[in-house]
């Protein structure tokens, strides 16, 4: 197998790209250490997030840990059912992620069923918790897609584009390629390559501009639920299109539709209604509140010495 990856009208050319690394002997897949990361750094962004908008961030230490399992069972869950014939043979392959299939629709569904649960069980506001964690799914939407990249997979149908990558056609899964592809296959050297819209990029840079506009309007936010709203629609619009451009999509059992596209599709349109109705109308509706506040402990306390700095966070009020 040929592990160069290159990006030849940007005039980037990679010659080795591995999937996995070697530490003591085991070897570690790079996409299972991009989605830790990218867990890692959502977990600093929902507290950060719980900071400043007072809450307890130790409830999203609590509820973190749930929701990514959760997720994760989503995600791997989502694959299955509509990749059945590749695990109908070999159950136990379903239980190996080290070569990817992760669907995100999937992880944010099982995220998404945790938090109405959790919110639930700790009387908590389960929009004030999606607005808090939203940021915090698009950062690991905007990384994990990186693992694809090392994977060589989720690219699109051949192209001459200015970002087409270059693959070497035995490093790629052969239900993958196209006959188009087929049809424009280069020899370089001894080895054939195809040339393919890099989707994963696309996702990547989609989500990273969605993250920058959450991240500038969330002081300006309405109501409860109103930044989840935004990011659900957003990375919906994204996904329409990006969607149709990858060979790898997973379809509707007997109808042969493209699942993720589809539900991209009515997402968008609900998520839409969504924030044009509760645009005029969150007033009149309860849930669209939080219903617990946390205020900043004073820097100084009369007659006392300064709090430390474990017991400055926050102190629970209750509204």
């Amino acid at each position: 197998m040929h592990y160069d990856i290159s990006f030849p009208n940007l005039g980037i050319y990679l010659d080795h790209v591995g999937k996995n690394i070697s530490i003591f002997g085991f070897e570690i897949a790079y996409y299972g250490i991009i989605i830790g990361c990218a867990i890692l750094i959502g977990f600093l962004i929902a507290t950060s997030e719980a900071k400043r908008t007072r809450q307890n961030p130790e409830d999203y230490l609590d509820m973190g840990i749930v929701g990514v399992i959760a997720g994760i069972v989503g995600a791997r869950a989502y694959y299955v059912i509509f990749s059945w014939d590749m695990y109908k043979d070999n159950l136990l392959h379903i239980f190996n992620l080290r070569e990817g299939g992760l669907a995100i629709y999937g992880g944010v569904i099982g995220a998404v069923i945790a938090v109405f649960v959790l919110a639930r069980i700790k009387r908590l506001s389960p929009f004030q918790i999606l607005d808090t964690i939203a940021m915090a799914l698009l950062n690991g939407q905007m990384l994990g897609r990186w693992g694809n990249f090392f994977n060589r997979e989720a690219f699109g149908e051949y192209t001459d584009s200015l970002f087409a990558m270059r693959l070497p056609l035995d490093a790629v899964r052969s239900g993958d390629v196209t006959e188009l592809m087929r049809e424009h296959i280069e020899r370089i050297d001894g080895v054939s390559y195809i040339q393919v819209h890099p989707t994963f990029l696309y996702e990547s840079v989609w989500c990273c501009v969605l993250l920058i506009i959450l991240a500038l309007y969330r002081k300006h936010k309405k109501y409860e639920g109103e930044l989840f709203l935004l990011y659900i629609f957003g990375y919906g619009l994204g996904r329409v299109w990006i969607e149709g451009l990858r060979t790898d999509q997973l379809l509707l059992p007997g109808i042969g539709l493209p699942v993720s596209q589809l539900l991209a599709g009515c997402i968008v349109i609900v998520a839409g209604g969504a924030l044009l109705y509760l645009r005029k109308n969150h007033r009149r509706m309860p849930l669209m509140k939080p219903q617990k506040q946390y205020e900043p402990m004073p820097d100084k306390i009369v007659g006392k010495k300064p709090p430390k700095n474990k017991d400055k966070i926050f102190k629970f009020k209750d509204k």
